[in-house]
């Protein structure tokens, strides 16, 4: 079971900055949230342990690099066994256009966030790729007209 971490009102500015801007110097950041730049640093090593923080990356536009179309595709798996789910989950895990992936509730058994070049190319990563592994038994796919919102920031 996951812990959940009691935030005071510094932590909360401090993750709320954290998620608009990590690169953001230790001096800056603790001005924003009013404290010192030791006890930011304190906090965020404290919430870092804690699991709160994770690594840092750097957010990529993925239309700007060949990968402008964003397609959501529910997978049915054949069965529920250990060893078909593990094989999916595996061959999910080894594939780059596939950014996202949630194990559901409901008619179909995963919903998968796929990024790709364009009609032609999720085509033939569905049908030569996806279709073809031995754990799924269909799929079903909607292709995003436009993005209305995106953020990886979580409300605190």
């Amino acid at each position: 079971m996951t812990t959940v971490r009691t935030l005071d009102p510094i932590d909360r500015k401090l993750l709320h900055e954290l998620q608009r801007d990590a690169s953001i110097s230790h001096a800056e950041l603790a001005e924003r949230v009013g404290a010192s730049t030791a006890s930011c640093w304190r906090r965020m090593r404290a919430l870092e342990a804690d699991g709160v923080l994770g690594r840092q990356v750097r957010l990529v536009d993925a239309a700007r690099v060949g990968r402008g179309v964003n397609v959501i595709c529910h997978i049915k798996i054949k069965n529920h066994s250990a060893e078909t789910t593990e094989a999916f989950e595996d061959f999910i895990a080894s594939r780059d256009e596939i950014i996202e992936c949630y194990a559901m509730s409901g008619e179909w058994d995963y919903m998968l966030r796929i990024l790709v070049a364009d009609v032609e190319d999720y085509n033939r990563f569905l049908m030569r790729t996806v279709l073809r592994h031995p754990s799924v038994e269909t799929g079903s796919s909607y292709f995003a007209l436009a993005q209305v919102k995106y953020t990886t920031a979580v409300p605190i």
